[in-house]
């Protein structure tokens, strides 16, 4: 591959203004990246073979500082508020005008990437990142061409990622020094203050769910994906510590992707080329994939390490609980090769109810699908957040809010199209409390979870009886192969029935007080499926 820039391919650096580079390194190989980032003082070889680097100040995404330019294209298109924060095309100008400056002379390194495993919605992207590990997290996380496609590669998209470049607010118009700012007219996104990796992954996950569902009509989805072996796909919604990774993980069927994808007309496609995934507490016997998965090749971030200094110590949260390993997919076994599958034929949203109302698996309506679909509900436990002390709802609209650029009741009603055309069917399951909320009654197994994804899976579930639940109108079975019948309605697991009708009707009253916000864009059918609350219990 490319060491050093050709003429020709630094030019296309000054076309989109990074005139004055003193080395532009393109397409190294991971060994070299490596190297790189190991001579420069940035990281170190851990006794797994895996790189691991520190991220710096922000070990995370930070929301309140992702803009996106708000001008003719996007002006009327894009959901604006507290998620997609205006930004003008003035300072965006002004601020990568700043960013060049300090790019000169010096070195940065170049990747050629691309997103989207369907060739009809591939999506090239150029990486330009300051860091060498940076431009590794890139080979990890996006779709790698081949050394052929790499000679003609034409960029759709460009990011330029400067970590230790830092804005000024007064100048530049941010609210603090790092930022993460998408152009969808120039096709640019520009990060510098902050070396969090994620924002490089997050930052074009939300230009596909803008770009797809708004000028293509595909359905961009924030969610797992794998396909069984009669070639039939399932797809896995749910947000931290629902179980996504672990219940899409399967021996029997094969992974498409775990994090990002979309559903067009043929079926679903993997966006990306990699895994990032969380490290924390992790263990062998847990997640043998991920453990599997840390080798020579993968970037750990932000991990502590035993009194060796080389061994990964996954317990280790003195610099943050959202230590992170990514890696190519071809890390792990039992993948689909390319990363596509079929139309889904089961849709499974998970959720972790702590309060212990909900079903452990429902059958959804179309409007029920979309309902919960846009509330994206779980709930935090005591411990897993600083200042958590009892259950407390999360809801995240679409199981992804931070990254829809359009309004949650567009990808909501993509869905309960597809839903109509291919009969898909859409399970809820609760992987957390039964017979009385956190602190009382106790976590679902995983045995019984799986039993009954894995129901749902074969069709084993399709000719059962199903009761309403009286709160929620969802249907449940009743009777599930390898489950206890009497776990499948919730009430019937608690002592005190009343209590359990009083905590339903209080989460009720959080659903609907959370989907305000999202009623005037709602059709009726949305509106019809939510929970019906009661005046008095």
């Amino acid at each position: 591959m490319n060491h050093f820039g050709r003429k020709a391919e630094d030019a296309s650096l000054e076309r989109i203004g990074l005139g004055g580079i003193a080395n532009a390194y393109w397409n190294l190989t991971p060994a070299e990246l490596v190297e790189e980032t190991i001579v420069n003082g940035q990281g170190m070889l851990t006794n797994t073979g895996a790189l691991a680097v520190d991220t710096g100040e922000f070990t995370g995404r930070s929301p309140k500082d992702r803009f996106v330019v708000v001008d003719e294209k996007t002006a009327d298109s894009v959901w604006w508020g507290n998620v997609n924060i205006k930004f003008t095309p003035e300072n965006f100008d002004k601020l990568f005008n700043r960013m060049s400056a300090y790019l000169t002379n010096r070195d940065v390194y170049v990747r050629d990437a691309y997103a989207c495993a369907d060739e009809q919605h591939r999506l090239n992207i150029r990486v330009i990142t300051e860091f060498p590990w940076s431009n590794m997290f890139a080979y990890n996380m996006f779709l790698r061409p081949t050394e052929e496609e790499v000679e003609n590669f034409n960029p759709d998209w460009h990011i330029v990622c400067a970590p230790e470049f830092m804005a000024v607010p007064d100048i530049d118009g941010t609210r603090q020094h790092n930022f993460a700012i998408l152009n969808f007219t120039k096709k640019m996104i520009i990060i510098g203050g902050t070396g969090y990796t994620g924002e490089i992954k997050k930052g074009i996950f939300s230009v596909l769910n803008y770009v797809l569902p708004h000028d293509k009509g595909v359905l961009s989805m924030h969610c797992s994906a794998n396909v069984g072996k009669e070639g039939d796909a399932a797809v896995f919604f749910g947000l931290s510590g629902t179980g996504k990774t672990t219940l899409s993980s399967d021996p029997n069927r094969r992974l498409i992707g775990d994090d990002e994808h979309g559903w067009s007309s043929t079926g679903v496609f993997n966006f990306e080329g990699g895994c990032y995934a969380k490290t924390i507490d992790l263990s062998q016997e847990k997640e043998p994939q991920i453990w599997d998965a840390i080798k020579f090749g993968a970037i750990l971030e932000n991990i502590g390490f035993k009194d060796d200094g080389s061994t990964p110590d996954f317990a280790d949260k003195s610099k943050t609980e959202n230590t992170r390993v990514s890696y190519p997919i071809h890390h792990i076994d039992n993948i689909m090769e390319p990363s596509r599958g079929g139309i889904p034929k089961n849709i499974f949203f998970l959720t972790c109810d702590a309060f212990g109302v909900l079903p452990p698996i429902s059958k959804l309506t179309k409007g029920q699908a979309m309902y919960h679909f846009i509330s994206g509900y779980t709930a935090k436990v005591a411990g897993t957040e600083l200042g958590v002390t009892e259950p407390q709802t999360a809801f995240s609209a679409c199981f992804g809010s931070p990254f829809l650029p359009l309004h949650p009741t567009k990808y909501a009603e993509m869905l309960g199209e597809k839903m109509d055309q291919h009969e898909v069917n859409v399970w809820l399951v609760n992987t957390g409390w039964s017979g009385g909320e956190y602190g009382v009654g106790s976590r679902m197994k995983l045995s019984y979870t799986r039993s009954m994804i894995t129901a749902a899976l074969e069709g084993k579930l399709d000719n059962v009886s199903f009761q309403e639940h009286n709160v929620f109108g969802l249907q449940m079975p009743t009777t599930c192969p390898d489950v206890p019948t009497e776990i499948l309605s919730p009430r019937n697991t608690w002592s005190d029935k009343d209590a359990y009708d009083a905590k339903a009707n209080d989460l009720a009253k959080k659903f609907v007080a959370n989907f305000e916000q999202f009623s005037d864009f709602a059709n009726e059918e949305i509106l019809s499926a939510a929970p019906k609350v009661a005046a008095k219990v």
